[in-house]
């Protein structure tokens, strides 16, 4: 069996190529996986699409971020599922199916990275390469109990990868424990150029618990309660400061002008068959006009002023990641949006804002994963990394 015909369903199933990595490093006997959006010498790259596939080629060159991976001694085992054009959050693609998700194998992997997901939670490798524009590395790591960041925006390159909205992606990593993501956050950050104090100050996002079911509130408590144990007291704040409806509407608009400046020639152009679901998020995306689309970039400004006053340089903020554990497998499309459009409310924040988050898996219900997540000013990122280190030592 190769990692391609594994019954996870994690892998695109390309030829396998040769790509060499250097024979020692920080990364050194460690196995990694890459999203089918970033290129690596010798693949195509499909981004969830057969016609974007047919399109590709065989690449010549790496992306940088895979690059460091591999001059940091990781070794490259394969190319991961992506939901079509990334532009989903739910691991369902129309033309390849579903991953499996490893912690969790009746529930959905949550996406766009949900090949990357479930070759980490299957133990396939030790770590994947994602990307996150809406959520898309959090909701992952969130359903399938493993750590993922959303960096700062434009800390790691994406250059050589498939853009879906330029001023929202980013690229992410996920791993099962954290001495790995801790290895991994070392060479794909670097060092913060704004780092937390050693004692940040504790902030506890009220409107955003009040999201979650209450089940998922309760199943969180222990995991809030274990973080405040290793780095003290959280004052209470309203993370927005506006409803979260508004905010979803702004990141809608955001997104939705900016996909379609991406993938709209090429939708057009050569008739791509879109599943359904992805095809009504671009059909909604070709009908923002540029007086929404500079309207929600002015209240975004607002709000990232906002958030960045509560923060300041020495604030981090605890969040839930998801609004409960994944949907099981069987839900209907239509309850797995509603799902996706309340999720995304939880998940606008930093996006919008271009702050890091991390989540940590420290919470579950039912026997499925639940993700609990740090917040930090632009920057941070290393820090986070850090604090997620002492809680996760900090004996629960």
């Amino acid at each position: 069996m190769t990692l391609a015909t594994h019954p996870a369903r994690a892998f695109m199933p390309y030829p396998e190529v040769a790509v060499p990595h250097a024979a020692s490093g920080p990364l050194q006997g460690l196995s990694f996986a890459v999203k089918d959006l970033f290129d690596v010498a010798g693949y195509p790259t499909g981004g969830g699409n057969p016609h974007v596939l047919a399109r590709s080629g065989i690449k010549g060159a790496t992306a940088p971020a895979v690059q460091r991976l591999l001059d940091a001694g990781a070794a490259f085992v394969g190319k991961t599922h992506t939901d079509e054009l990334a532009f989903s959050m739910n691991g369902q693609n129309a033309h390849y199916g579903r991953p499996v998700n490893g912690a969790a194998p009746d529930r959905i992997t949550g996406g766009s990275s949900s090949g990357s997901a479930s070759a980490v939670s299957n133990s396939l490798c030790d770590f994947a390469l994602g990307s996150d524009t809406g959520g898309s590395v959090r909701a992952p790591a969130s359903h399938c109990g493993l750590f993922g960041i959303r960096p700062t925006h434009g800390r790691i390159s994406l250059e050589r990868s498939l853009p879906l909205s330029e001023s929202l992606d980013t690229c992410g990593f996920l791993a099962r424990d954290i001495g790995t993501f801790a290895r991994v956050a070392e060479v794909m950050l670097g060092i913060d150029p704004a780092p937390l104090p050693a004692a940040p100050r504790l902030l506890f996002a009220t409107d955003l618990f009040a999201q979650p079911t209450p089940e998922a509130r309760d199943a969180l408590a222990p995991a809030v309660a274990r973080i405040e144990a290793a780095l003290g007291q959280a004052a209470p704040v309203t993370a927005s400061d506006r409803p979260l409806t508004e905010l979803w509407w702004v990141f809608r608009y955001v997104q939705g002008w900016e996909a379609w400046q991406s993938d709209g020639d090429l939708i057009e152009q050569y008739g791509l068959e879109l599943g359904a679901d992805v095809a009504a998020r671009f059909a909604f995306s070709k009908a923002v006009t540029r007086g929404q689309f500079e309207e929600a970039s002015a209240v975004r400004r607002d709000f990232t002023a906002h958030l960045g006053r509560l923060l300041g340089q020495d604030g981090v903020m605890v969040l839930p990641t998801m609004p409960d554990i994944a949907p099981l497998r069987a839900e209907p499309i239509a309850s797995l949006e509603t799902y996706r459009n309340l999720a995304a409310q939880t998940l606008c924040l930093t996006p919008l804002s271009g702050f890091p988050q991390l989540n940590l898996p420290l919470a579950g219900r039912d026997g499925a994963p639940l993700g609990i997540s740090l917040l930090g000013p632009a920057g941070s990122d290393r820090s986070l990394v850090a604090l997620a280190e002492r809680i996760m030592a900090h004996q629960a």
